[in-house]
């Protein structure tokens, strides 16, 4: 669930599996004078082109039922709701949900033309604060995607470690010390401190020294795992590594910053 605050309007967005639904119930909030939805919806033009959404990405859409449907808009006598319109036709542009977030959401490119009926000022206001949502999930999605990258750069870390490093007669407890200080080897590379010094120092944070890292630190740590993986299998030693690392962090850390200081300028 999100929300956008459209003309002191609270409007709620849901997630039906990857795509954006909008509550256009919220949006008649903003509406002066008595709007219904069924009113939009026995409308010709509304019907067209939701017909015409339906064909692009509904192949279980009912073109028999939906004809009828179009055939009697326009009349004083016809009116159909959200939940009749969906079951009849099988559409996926709306969607009626009962509860507590309750009402009737309709596909972001059906709301946002939906936005036209309450104003144009609406729907410009309206576009641009679900672009301006969007914009703050795609930066929140970044930061999420370079965790995981890290993540996925560690296994593929482990697993070079477990392949040319660890003789296959080393005890398990064994093998645990030298997972440990692979890793070290990173951190001491581009922190400066073992994963253990920084709990030491840091007792009442939860998580480990990376959960904390920048952006731009993250971006480095997963390039020195790739980077570190190449030359284990080159066969360099630890000392050789951790030199050579730091070095590639000193200077990838340095570029780093003079690009964010560019961007921040």
């Amino acid at each position: 669930m999100s929300k956008i605050i459209v003309k002191d309007t609270e409007i709620n967005i849901i997630k039906v599996e990857t795509e954006d639904y909008i509550c256009i119930t919220d949006m008649i909030k903003a509406k002066d004078g008595d709007f219904f939805i069924t009113d939009w919806l026995r409308n010709r033009n509304t019907l067209e082109y939701i017909g015409v959404w339906e064909s692009l990405y509904n192949s279980n859409f009912n073109y028999g039922e939906f004809a009828i449907i179009k055939s009697k808009s326009g009349l004083n006598n016809f009116k159909i709701s959200v939940k009749e319109f969906v079951e009849k036709t099988n559409a996926i542009s709306l969607q009626a949900k009962p509860g507590r977030y309750g009402g009737t959401y309709a596909h972001k490119d059906i709301a946002l033309e939906f936005g036209m009926w309450i104003s144009a000022e609406f729907k410009v206001y309206l576009v641009r604060e679900y672009q301006r949502l969007k914009k703050e999930e795609d930066n929140k999605l970044g930061w999420s995607v370079k965790r995981e990258l890290t993540k996925i750069n560690y296994s593929i870390h482990t697993n070079a470690i477990n392949q040319y490093i660890i003789p296959k007669i080393l005890l398990k407890e064994e093998i645990n010390k030298v997972y440990a200080s692979e890793a070290d080897i990173l951190n001491m590379a581009l922190f400066g401190i073992t994963a253990k010094q920084w709990k030491e120092q840091n007792p009442n944070k939860k998580g480990n020294i990376r959960d904390f890292a920048s952006i731009n630190e993250l971006i480095c740590l997963s390039n020195l795992e790739n980077i570190n993986s190449v030359l284990i299998k080159e066969g360099l030693d630890q000392a050789s590594r951790i030199v050579k690392l730091n070095e590639i962090a000193i200077s990838q850390m340095s570029i780093l910053y003079n690009k964010s200081k560019k961007y921040l300028n």
